[in-house]
């Protein structure tokens, strides 16, 4: 083997460990730009502080008396969230069985039978049915009544009548406490 070109080369050891060096710290160099740049943009992707606070909403359910509604605000939403007398949960259990568009037993939409939390939109045309107030119009079945197209709703918040298809939805919500209920 001819060692005069091994010789003009240096010791093995030597080349090696600066190529070594400079391919790590060119590596890291990069690697550390690269996080430099891409962090802010993968960042900008996450949803804003306004519309995560906006994600949930906490309603105190200790100044509701019985028979009475209150409206919270989740997501842009109307929430209606009422305290049902047991002459409510009363007469929205025994309607279980009466044929309606969309038959639903009242315990299924229900945590507790006393509190009642509903979307308050209308699935027809998106209004808003009346009957939070004690002054409002109730319908024909003691629940919420739509004005815009006549659709009635009763005491679990269940179409009886009219052209809504669809019962009032119930949203994702939790107890926290007793008197205390998590939206969302």
């Amino acid at each position: 083997m001819d060692t005069r070109y091994m010789a003009d080369l240096g010791p093995a050891d030597e080349g090696w460990g600066r190529r070594q060096f400079l391919f790590i710290s060119t590596t890291l160099t990069a690697f550390a730009g690269l996080n430099f740049f891409i962090w802010p943009f993968i960042s900008s992707m996450n949803p804003a502080a306004d519309v995560e606070a906006l994600a949930s909403t906490e309603v105190d359910l200790s100044a509701i008396e019985p028979g009475q509604s209150i409206t919270a605000v989740w997501r842009g939403k109307p929430i209606f969230v009422h305290h049902r007398t047991p002459e409510e949960i009363e007469a929205a259990r025994r309607d279980d069985d009466v044929p309606m568009p969309e038959p639903e037993p009242d315990e299924d939409r229900v945590q507790k039978p006393e509190w009642l939390v509903l979307v308050g939109i209308c699935l027809h045309l998106g209004c808003v049915p009346r009957g939070q107030r004690t002054t409002d119009p109730k319908g024909d079945f003691g629940g919420w009544f739509c004005p815009c197209h006549g659709s009635h709703f009763d005491t679990s918040g269940r179409v009886r009548s009219g052209p809504a298809a669809q019962n009032l939805a119930v949203p994702e919500y939790t107890f926290i406490s007793d008197d205390r209920i998590k939206i969302g």
